[in-house]
């Protein structure tokens, strides 16, 4: 259908009544930062969060892309989607009488857009048949089901509108199209019936089942969830997916839950629709269940909407399944975990209970403690590495090394990186401290390879930006040739831009470096020996008789710029850091092989004052390597 044109009251009604907040949340992971919120902006790729949304004026903008406006646009620009689109979507979501500027048309509109609300009447109707079913006689076995088995009482079962699916194959079909008279298709459209494969007529989806309604984060039923109470299979059904509902978009009891999530700031998603009725009849009111299905980044978003420290507990059953529910879990949400945008914890309750289990043998109070000892995702996952693993088999030691490894690298935050690569060395020392050291130096090793001193110096490509890595070692032809270039085009600048004179020799006089290379040393006393007077620096080295040295052939062609050397030190100051950079890491990396060598050979137990010193030393040499490291990145035809 066409979508008319709306009528100006209408729009103005939907942005009176649209939350930014509410809507933007809804795709990307929002952090509270004084009066506004921030999170990576949708619309480009970006590493620092600089998407900001207003409250206060209902507008959004992202300080890196300039994308702007209220939440109508956001929706436009995200979903590609026309003004009359979102507003319509916008007004169904938020109650809005639509009033259109073409009358003959607003029959079907009013219509299409009553079909929801159609499904939202006839679901609260299915709600209060099954509450009533409940309480008859045919409901008596699911009522003490709940009461005895579950043990919760009238006041929980009332607050989550808990009911019964009565047997029979038609008798909800009977109730809502016979004596309510709803039509058919309507009821087949809100999940409730199925048309017979023959014979034609429908039958009822839910039948002698234990009825849970599924509500929106409005507390409108939007489905339900049935639990059988006999040897039926499978043991819970959910409604099928419907114009309202979406299982991977929806939590279970979110509605019940968002204020206890605001009021904690911290969100705990449970597996099972019992576990999260249990802890809500216990007094311990921010969690919500995940349909039984892998927890989404959308559900994520929506229990997240309501926090500001952006907490989230799963508390998964402790068993294999729960196990691999978590991991399915942390899969999706990894990528926000390792930037730090979700406070991911895992609480897994001891003796493998699930949470309506361990509250019939304890205390709200000690369920409060485990959530609150409950361990960070990383420390759960590298528990789970290491569980059952005897590390004195060389192959479980290599396996779990590599599991680490593969978590570690991921980790953005270097901060947090550096303690769980502390964390992780510990566990693989055995108890025998001595060894620490080494793990770390072995797991940093593999993490960043090409900033340890055991890489020769070699072009290695930057992704696809042409950068070239400059890292000497001078064992072989090819690493020595690099690093001649890298001292060439040092002095080269040094010959022939006079501004960058000084700034090259304070370098290398603070950073207490020389040249590698022989005829480069050579060529530099004869620099350091003129630096003093008056003269042409370039005509006064050919002048002296440079040709009885036989370092003259190797340094003759610094003294004249071609078509290729002239575009080589045209971007001076960046060749200038990274050249310096290369000299240094050379010294740097004498220094580092130099006090791990006396490192190892000293005993922690008679010196360990002077092993420690020595401990210290090369890793401080290791972190400055690292740092040169990134000092000597730079484009390929700054070299080449």
């Amino acid at each position: 259908m066409q979508i008319p044109r709306l009528h100006p009251d209408t729009i103005e009604e939907v942005k009176n009544r649209v939350d930014i907040v509410d809507v933007v949340s809804e795709y990307v992971v929002l952090r509270k930062r004084g009066k506004d919120f921030v999170g990576a902006c949708p619309f480009h790729d970006e590493k620092t969060p600089s998407f900001t949304v207003s409250p206060h004026k209902q507008i959004y903008f992202c300080f890196g892309c300039q994308a702007g406006g209220n939440a109508i646009k956001f929706l436009m620009e995200l979903g590609k989607r026309s003004f009359a689109e979102v507003v319509l979507d916008l007004a169904r979501r938020y109650q809005v009488p639509v009033q259109t500027l073409a009358p003959e048309q607003r029959q079907e509109l009013q219509r299409q857009l009553s079909l929801r609300e159609q499904l939202y009447e006839v679901l609260a109707a299915t709600a209060n048949f099954y509450q009533h079913a409940l309480k008859q006689s045919q409901g008596q076995k699911a009522l003490q089901y709940l009461r005895s088995d579950r043990r919760l009482n009238a006041a929980t079962i009332h607050q989550f509108g808990l009911g019964y699916a009565p047997v029979g194959w038609e008798t909800l079909h009977r109730y809502l199209v016979e004596d309510k008279h709803y039509p058919v298709q309507l009821v087949e459209k809100a999940g409730l019936i199925k048309p017979r494969k023959e014979g034609g007529g429908y039958y009822d989806v839910f039948r002698d089942r234990l009825m849970i309604p599924i509500r929106d984060v409005q507390g409108r039923v939007i489905a339900f969830g049935g639990r059988t109470l006999t040897d039926e299979q499978p043991k819970y059904l959910n409604s099928p997916e419907t114009e309202l509902f979406n299982k991977g978009k929806t939590l279970f009891a979110l509605d019940q839950a968002k204020a206890g999530i605001s009021q904690y700031d911290q969100a705990v998603v449970v597996e099972g629709y019992f576990d999260a009725i249990a802890l809500h009849a216990a007094g311990i009111t921010n969690v919500v269940a995940s349909l039984g299905t892998a927890l989404s980044i959308e559900q994520v978003r929506l229990a997240l909407r309501y926090t500001d420290s952006k907490q989230l507990v799963l508390n998964f059953d402790a068993d294999k399944a729960g196990n691999i529910a978590a991991e399915r879990a942390i899969g999706e949400i990894a990528d926000l975990a390792y930037k730090g945008e979700v406070q991911l914890k895992i609480l897994n309750i001891p003796d493998g209970k699930d949470a309506d289990e361990y509250l019939h043998s304890h205390t709200p109070e000690d369920y409060g403690k485990l959530l609150a000892n409950a361990p960070l995702w990383l420390d759960w996952q590298i528990q789970q590495i290491i569980k059952d693993c005897d590390l004195k088999q060389a192959t479980n030691f290599q396996k779990v090394t590599q599991q680490f490894v593969k978590l570690l690298k991921n980790i953005v935050n270097s901060d947090t990186r550096n303690y769980y690569v502390s964390f992780c060395a510990e566990i693989l020392s055995l108890g025998d401290t001595r060894l620490i050291p080494l793990r770390v130096e072995n797991l940093l090793t593999q993490i960043t390879p090409t900033s340890t001193n055991s890489q020769p110096l070699s072009a290695k490509k930057n992704g696809n930006r042409g950068k070239l890595s400059l890292v000497p070692n001078t064992q072989t032809h090819t690493d020595r040739s690099l690093l001649e270039q890298a001292e060439a085009l040092l002095l080269r600048i040094y010959l022939h831009c006079p501004e960058q004179r000084n700034t090259i020799l304070t370098a290398l006089e603070e950073r207490d470096l020389e040249f590698s290379l022989s005829h480069h040393r050579f060529l530099w006393r004869e620099i350091l020996g003129l630096i003093d007077t008056q003269v042409d620096l370039i005509s006064s080295l050919q002048d002296k008789d440079l040709e009885l040295s036989e370092e003259i052939g190797l340094i003759s062609h610094l003294f004249h710029l071609s078509e290729k050397t002239q575009k080589d030190i045209q971007r001076t100051p960046q060749v200038v850091q990274a050249a310096i950079a290369c000299i240094e890491k050379v010294l740097r990396e004498k220094r580092y092989r130099h006090f791990l060598e006396l490192w190892e050979a000293t005993d922690p137990e008679t010196e360990p004052e002077r092993w420690q010193a020595y401990y210290q030393a090369f890793y401080t040499e290791k972190i400055k390597l690292q740092e040169l490291d990134r000092q000597r990145q730079f484009s390929l035809t700054d070299l080449l």
